[in-house]
């Protein structure tokens, strides 16, 4: 990518240089600091898919099977997660345009290539963002179906009318008002997963065990990769560099670049422990009440199990935490293939008018009476086709000098970046493989 370099300092990395060492900045001077408080937020929308529908049947079967072994999984997976989501964040922050638009940078630099390159890119990036909506359409009928008795068809439609209402919230001017409102399905969906261990309780002395690595047999080794394989969504890292750059403040000096990049790993730090501690909560939960429970393999037969084991509050409460996550999950998918187009192509259709267009896969799914475990399946063995897509140009960009200026990647964190990077590829291809090979 070094020639994508270059033509970025025209474009952004010089900009970006010089706006951070000019003393009045873009505009004259910073009249006011924002407070490190008024800056937080698009982690947590971000944040969401680490806690989609998807997830919710890999955490309680590990518990149920496994008890607490498999914690020190979930562990490491937020710790990968938390430094992508940090380097995807800086990047927007420091050269003011996403992931994706500063990948069109780099098919840019490459004329007699570009436009092939950049429609492939582009045609990878929305087969993620359609897989990403069948999981969550899916996720959030199945809960609707559980909660209310709703055919799953029918619930589709109606997860799928909620999320154009969320979307309406779209756009820089109201990109707060998003973010708050994905906070606080956020903290709903907190609620609904963690209110079990308020009947359960936890066993300190097994999740103190929990925490060194270890297997038991063959199985256990597949379902760890696919817990840690399976975290780092390809959506979330490419919408969390756009909605840094959508934001409506201008960093300006050297010394408000600093403070800003200081607020995003405070929000990143912060969303990623929350959605950490929710998929670690429904591990603990299954371990303590669930274990050796069949059927916890699936969505509906984990919210039988927990209903159960702990009464039917809890299991509302659980159902209404899925629903949460399946509504807020497919409006930010959603709105990740409305920025991967408008990058890459170019092109910006109408976001509702894109939520009705790509409502239409979920739909047929449901409408076709495919299982919907076996969807969800499926969905994920897709998203992992698309991490690389994501992941190498993203510790690639951010560890170029000639991009990111003083605010390149230090030696040790780009090291840690390609390091967490090739873990999480490699655990993705060995997904796909046992999921083709039918030993997943």
């Amino acid at each position: 990518m070094q020639d994508a370099g270059q033509a970025a300092d025209k474009t952004v990395g010089t900009t970006v240089t010089q706006t951070a060492t000019r003393p009045d900045g873009p505009a004259g001077g910073e009249k006011k600091k924002p407070r490190i408080i008024g800056i937080l937020g698009p982690a947590f929308v971000a944040a969401i898919a680490y806690v989609d529908p998807g997830n919710v049947a890999a955490n309680l079967s590990a518990g149920a099977e496994y008890g607490y072994m498999l914690l020190w999984v979930l562990v490491a997976a937020n710790i990968m997660a938390m430094v992508v989501q940090y380097l995807s964040a800086k990047l927007g922050l420091v050269t003011g345009r996403s992931l994706t638009a500063n990948i069109s940078d780099w098919f840019d630099a490459r004329r007699s290539r570009s436009r092939a390159g950049r429609l492939a890119y582009w045609g990878q990036a929305e087969i993620i963002a359609a897989a990403t909506d069948i999981a969550e359409v899916i996720g959030g009928a199945v809960a609707l179906h559980l909660l209310f008795g709703i055919p799953q068809l029918l619930g589709g439609f109606i997860v799928g009318a909620v999320s154009l209402g969320l979307l309406a919230f779209q756009g820089r001017k109201r990109q707060r008002t998003f973010e708050a409102i994905i906070v606080g399905f956020l903290v709903i969906i907190t609620v609904g997963f963690l209110s079990g261990l308020f009947v359960t309780g936890l066993s300190v002395g097994e999740m103190v065990e929990g925490i060194v690595p270890r297997f038991q047999g063959t199985h256990s080794v597949i379902l760890a990769a696919s817990m840690l394989g399976a975290t780092v969504m390809p959506h979330a890292v490419y919408l969390h560099s756009g909605l840094v750059r959508d934001r409506s403040f201008n960093p300006g000096t050297e010394a408000s670049m600093r403070r800003h990049l200081k607020a995003t790993r405070i929000d990143v730090f912060g969303a990623l422990c929350l959605a950490g501690t929710v998929n670690i909560a429904m591990l603990c939960l299954a371990a303590q009440a669930l274990r050796g429970v069949e059927g916890t393999d699936s969505i509906e037969g984990a919210h039988a199990a927990v209903t159960d084991a702990l009464g039917p509050v809890i299991g509302a409460l659980f159902a209404i935490g899925l629903l949460a996550s399946g509504l807020a999950s497919t409006s930010v998918g959603c709105y990740a293939g409305d920025m991967v187009m408008r990058d890459l192509l170019k092109i910006r259709i109408p976001i509702l008018l894109r939520r009705l267009v790509t409502m239409i896969p979920g739909l047929a799914v449901l409408a076709l009476g495919i299982d919907p475990t076996w969807a969800l399946v499926i969905s994920q063995v897709v998203l992992s086709v698309g991490i690389p897509f994501a992941l190498v140009p993203l510790v690639a960009l951010t560890a170029k000098r000639s991009l990111m200026g003083r605010y390149v990647n230090a030696r040790g964190l780009t090291l840690v970046g390609w390091f967490f990077a090739t873990v999480i590829i490699a655990l993705n291809v060995v997904l796909i493989w046992l999921t083709v090979t039918g030993q997943g």
